[in-house]
């Protein structure tokens, strides 16, 4: 079964961590599952798609299970279409331990497509 976490990750390439940063790059093929049905015609990434990839950018970034507590802010400035690399920018990631709130911002090219504000958890993988 596919699921649009197992396929994200699938798609994500370049994860570093810096000064607290954590990068990452994706680019999402026409036949992603994430864009069925959004829209007929003419795919756009879904918001959900682009908050579930900066999770999964945490999780691989970290080590640790990532549970989203909170939306604090999610705003979308540019649409992404199949084949457009968009960069992912986590910042505030810093020691990942505990609650707290994370910043990040996407970009293609030079265009802002989104700014988010999540609230996540991390937690040892296997543990509670």
């Amino acid at each position: 079964m596919r699921t649009i976490k197992a396929e994200i990750k699938h798609y994500m390439a370049g994860l570093t961590t810096e000064g607290g940063m954590l990068t990452a790059r994706f680019s999402f093929p026409p036949e992603f599952i994430g864009f069925q049905g959004h829209f007929p015609g003419k795919s756009i990434l879904p918001g959900v798609c682009q908050i579930q990839s900066l999770l999964c950018m945490l999780e691989q970034g970290s080590g640790k299970a990532v549970v989203l507590k909170e939306i604090e802010l999610a705003k979308y400035f540019s649409p992404v279409s199949p084949r457009e690399e968009v960069v992912c920018n986590v910042r505030e990631f810093g020691d990942a331990t505990g609650e707290r709130t994370v910043k990040a911002v996407i970009t293609k090219e030079t265009v802002k497509v989104a700014e988010m504000k999540l609230r996540v958890s991390f937690i040892e993988k296997g543990g509670k």
